[in-house]
């Protein structure tokens, strides 16, 4: 092993362990178990080699926001890796995206559920709903609140969960807690939210998946 991926696998690994410990801490407070959450450690903008590395750590769990990257990265490891596609979905790319992503957290249109569950691997797939909290920040994604129903009853995909971007304009727990409640009174498993800066709140309010990036891999490099 060369010094410098040493350094960053230690890195990553004391990364990682605050991580945990926090995530320990916070489930403890609020009477949860490690069991009920899943770390998605996103690697968009790293290098393959990071993916790798965190492979390596015990990380089995991967989110990716562009098709390209998870397409290169995602033949690099094991099959027992998950990988979880998070950006906005584009038609052009599912097909793609439906080659290499086993969890799809940002579903917002029927046209892009049908091409989804055209797709060979459907059936294998875990789907979440992105709900949008802030609908005057249409760039986010997401379908507002009031749409859930329908989207539901027409899904030709089954949805497992919401998942949310916590807004900018309003107290990220207040949302956390609102989307708890929606994904409670629609009777899903899944709720997916929380990043580096606010999963404890995400934990608290019930997430079921939380996705954690520069808080374990560092500053994030930018990418053209």
């Amino acid at each position: 092993m060369s010094e410098s991926r040493d350094m960053r696998k230690q890195e990553l690994a004391a990364n990682l362990e605050v991580v945990e410990d926090r995530i320990a801490k916070t489930l403890s407070d609020s009477n949860r178990v490690r069991e009920e959450v899943t770390l998605v450690v996103v690697t968009k903008t790293f290098p393959p080699e990071d993916a790798v590395l965190l492979y390596e750590l015990g990380i089995r769990n991967f989110g990716e926001n562009r098709d390209d990257e998870g397409a290169k990265k995602q033949p690099l490891l094991p099959a027992d890796a998950r990988w979880h596609f998070q950006g906005q979905v584009q038609g052009r790319k599912i097909g793609s995206i439906s080659e290499w992503a086993d969890v799809i957290h940002s579903l917002d249109s029927l046209d892009h559920a049908s091409k989804f569950a055209s797709a060979p691997s459907a059936a294998s797939k875990e789907f979440f709903l992105q709900i949008n909290l802030e609908p005057e920040a249409e760039h986010r994604g997401g379908i507002s609140k009031e749409l859930i129903p329908q989207f539901l009853e027409k899904s030709p995909v089954k949805i497992f969960g919401l998942m949310v971007v916590a807004p900018l304009s309003v107290n990220p727990s207040a949302a956390f807690k609102e989307l708890s409640v929606l994904r409670g009174h629609y009777g899903l498993p899944g709720l997916s939210m929380g990043m580096s800066g606010d999963f404890e709140e995400a934990l608290k309010a019930g997430a079921t998946h939380i996705r954690v990036g520069s808080s374990i891999l560092g500053s994030r490099p930018s990418l053209a």
